[in-house]
């Protein structure tokens, strides 16, 4: 399993930096996550239940050599945008293949389980695992 080189620059942008930092970084990524496009709408998008907070993902797999995914998480939800904004960076665009080989515990390298609850880690998961099933 690989991961590829965007969402490997990404976790290695988190194993740069300590403690709060991580938290701080997180955030950025939140800030970060794109908009909506105008065509998709929530209403047509998958819900991941297994997020704290509302948290929406449509993978475009039309094209299987460039997956498009998009994300929708209120303002209010900072760690679940930062952990959809994550994903998309690390993800968007890539193939289905590569994003099948993503290993599904990739987020423990970013370093965040002392900082956030197992709860929200399993937000991440399961955002991660709901792509794939998309792409199987």
């Amino acid at each position: 399993m690989s991961m590829p080189a965007a969402l490997a620059e990404v976790v290695s942008d988190f194993k740069d930096v300590e403690g709060q930092d991580k938290l701080a970084l997180l955030l950025e990524f939140a800030d970060e996550l794109p908009p909506l496009p105008a065509e998709l709408e929530e209403a047509a998008m998958e819900p991941v239940p297994e997020c704290q907070s509302p948290l929406f993902l449509h993978v475009d797999a039309a094209d299987r050599e460039h997956v498009r995914l998009f994300f929708s998480a209120p303002a209010e939800a900072p760690t679940t945008r930062g952990f959809a904004a994550i994903l998309a960076t690390g993800l968007d665009k890539q193939s289905a293949e590569t994003i099948l080989a993503v290993p599904d515990d990739f987020y423990t390298d970013l370093g965040l389980a002392k900082l956030i609850s197992p709860l929200r880690l399993r937000g991440m998961s399961a955002m991660l695992s709901r792509i794939k099933n998309r792409l199987k």
